[in-house]
């Protein structure tokens, strides 16, 4: 059974073909569409949420959402190595002794696949002695680093780099203790990057993502909420970094400045990259709508929305396809997107 169908890499729109076998559904991208009938709306891969702990949610309701792919900003890099392991099919590690694991509520957490999802993690936070996030009930245990010298970083990056972690977190919040120099947070974003480990950074106090970026961090986990951007600042933003969205998370005051800055740094070619801060709060376990409410209020929308979106590639057969029924690419709204299945194909 085959469809002709419009689909989106991320990027840009293409004509292929979908078709279900006795496997599923897949895309054939380069397969010819002559005297085929046309799906009905719009395909592309999962969604990424760029920012999500893991450890606050109930990971295994993520099968049932349009995430295809999930970054997780700060945790136990032992918990999610596990997490990471069984969600590719390949368990080869158990869950750590209970001794060196203490999860909200005080419960080891069913393990569960969440099939169609990829999960990459930065594992623990790294931050000065006495900085944030340490001591924060939220946090669980195994999340933080203090790092208080070279030797304490080079440690803290390997045994991260050795979990499996992608990226490295670093902490740089001023309004809840100190921060790292700008010499220790250079020497941090160097050893990273012998290691080919980006850096993403919570920043957070008045010049935090300004100093940051300028020493070096490619990614900012959360746009900047406090205080407002002047144009040569967001610049220098747009020409070094990518930014996180997580507005929905913010109320007030935070949360004007943090769309302002969006939307200043977007229409200024700056990448912005949908993420929720899942586990902060009530979030929903999958796509949240206030964030993409929150985006285009930002001025955010169409396919700006779905490349901010970072849908995996949908040529991969292992990405979840999502279908935007009835949809063009002029007006597929994520809002609608849901898994498509062979019954999609038989309308």
């Amino acid at each position: 059974m085959r469809r002709a169908v419009t689909w989106f890499d991320g990027g840009d729109w293409h004509e292929g073909v979908v078709a279900a076998d006795a496997d599923g559904v897949r895309l054939l991208p380069g397969g010819s569409t002559a005297g085929l009938p046309r799906l009905d709306g719009v395909v592309t891969g999962g969604f990424t949420d760029h920012h999500v702990h893991l450890q606050l949610v109930d990971a295994g309701l993520l099968a049932d959402s349009t995430l295809g792919r999930v970054v997780d900003l700060g945790g136990d890099p032992a918990v999610l190595a596990v997490i990471a392991l069984h969600n590719s099919g390949v368990l080869t590690r158990t869950w750590p002794d209970a001794a060196e694991y203490a999860p909200i509520g005080g419960k080891t957490p069913e393990l569960r696949r969440s099939a169609g999802v990829e999960i990459l993690f930065a594992g623990a936070f790294l931050t000065p002695p006495g900085g944030y996030p340490g001591g924060r009930a939220w946090a669980p245990a195994g999340s933080v680093r203090e790092i208080a010298d070279e030797d304490a970083a080079e440690r803290g990056i390997l045994e991260m780099k050795d979990a499996g972690a992608a990226r490295i977190k670093v902490a740089s919040n001023s309004t809840a203790g100190p921060v790292f120099s700008d010499d220790m947070l250079r020497t941090i974003i160097r050893m990273a990057a012998s290691h080919r480990m980006p850096i993403v950074a919570h920043a957070e106090g008045r010049g935090e993502a300004q100093r940051v970026v300028r020493l070096g961090a490619q990614r900012l986990a959360h746009a900047p909420f406090t205080e407002r951007l002047s144009d040569a600042e967001t610049a220098a933003q747009v020409a070094s970094a990518s930014w996180i969205s997580t507005l929905a998370i913010h109320g007030g005051e935070e949360y004007d400045t943090a769309v302002d800055n969006i939307r200043s740094f977007h229409t200024a070619g700056g990448r912005v990259l949908y993420g929720t801060d899942m586990g902060n709060g009530p979030t929903p376990i999958g796509l949240n709508p206030h964030e993409i409410a929150a985006l285009r209020d930002a001025g955010i929308d169409g396919s700006d929305l779905l490349q901010c979106l970072d849908p995996t590639d949908p040529r991969d057969s292992g990405s979840r396809l999502l279908f935007f029924p009835g949809g063009s690419p002029d007006d597929a709204d994520p809002l609608i997107a849901r898994p498509l299945t062979t019954a999609d194909l038989e309308a």
